[in-house]
């Protein structure tokens, strides 16, 4: 690793880690005086971080996809908890990480251009919807997808040569080419997609890493979350919160009673919005007591980000619970 010509450096890990509500990822990221980089620190013994091989000393480069090397620390912290209970996390060793900045290597190079997957939600037009699918014969869970030009599906963002992960958020990896044609036929005049590109499914694959929606580029999707930000009012924010049971079984805060005027209103707060963060960090796995302890935590002013009814009936239907990270792909 120390090396002049740059030689013999070793190479980025990627880590894909999964926790529950009740679990934290097991370690803390620092920035320290004379050290550069965003430091992976303090892992919890026997947690997830360690457990899954992350090292003492080990600098992040990237979060879900992102490069964050350049990134302002709390910029970087923030998007870790907007990952809610996923997140895929790419390091350097701390000897790789020093010697590559000290022979001035674009560390940004070192990285696959993008190995994030993408969900795309195409509706059907009098043509069709704008693709085909072929993949070898006999074989089950294997389509690659050929996109028309000016169809739905290009209009929709799907790449012409990718890879069909999952139909309406259930895996294609066990259907033969009839199955998903019955299946296509299903879907009626609307279909969501998960797809990858042949670099990003080979890079799956060798890492042994399984690819989710949770994961996906959702920027193409016709859902968006909002973000709100508020300054307190003489007569409060002007909103209640609520938490309801949704049609999946689980619970949900809900914004209601959104007063004319008031600073919820003005922000663009409707009733019946679903609230998924606070501050930028994601709300799953909180109760309602302590919900409504993090919007109160900073006095005058909050940011919430919120989707609207369809969307959020949308991305539970593509299990895909953590859509709000979408926000925050700067």
């Amino acid at each position: 690793a120390h090396h002049t010509d740059g030689k013999g450096l070793g190479e980025p890990r990627f880590y894909l880690l999964n926790k529950d509500s009740s679990e934290t990822f097991g370690f803390c990221l620092h920035e320290e005086l004379g050290c550069r980089g965003h430091i992976i620190r303090q892992l919890e013994l026997g947690g997830l971080a360690q457990r899954r091989g992350l090292q003492d000393g080990d600098r992040l480069l990237q979060v879900n996809g992102h490069f964050v090397d350049h990134m302002d620390h709390s910029k970087v912290v923030q998007k870790i908890k907007a990952s809610g209970n996923q997140v895929l996390l790419a390091v350097l060793d701390s000897n790789t990480y020093e010697t590559a900045k000290a022979l001035g290597r674009d560390l940004s190079q070192m990285l696959p251009a993008d190995i994030r997957p993408r969900l795309c939600h195409i509706t059907r037009d009098k043509s069709g919807f704008g693709f085909s699918i072929s993949g070898p014969e006999g074989t089950k869970g294997t389509f690659q997808l050929s996109v028309r030009r000016d169809g739905p599906a290009e209009r929709a963002g799907l790449p012409s040569g990718s890879w069909l992960l999952e139909l309406n958020g259930d895996s294609v990896r066990s259907y033969s080419h009839t199955q998903l044609a019955r299946k296509l036929k299903q879907s009626g005049s609307k279909m969501t997609l998960l797809v990858a590109s042949s670099a990003a499914e080979e890079f799956y694959r060798l890492w042994g890493l399984r690819v989710t929606a949770a994961l996906a580029d959702a920027s193409w999707l016709p859902f968006k979350v909002r973000k709100l930000h508020m300054v307190k009012g003489p007569d409060g924010y002007g909103f209640l919160l609520r938490e309801e049971d949704c049609s999946s079984g689980t619970t949900g805060e809900f914004l209601w009673e959104v007063d004319a005027g008031l600073p919820a209103e003005r922000a663009g707060m409707k009733e019946g919005d679903r609230l998924l963060a606070v501050n930028g960090e994601s709300i799953e796995g909180l109760n309602h007591q302590e919900t409504v302890m993090r919007i109160r935590a900073q006095d005058e002013q909050v940011t919430l980000l919120v989707i609207d009814p369809a969307g959020d009936k949308f991305y539970r239907s593509v299990r895909l619970g953590i859509c709000h990270r979408t926000c925050y792909d700067e």
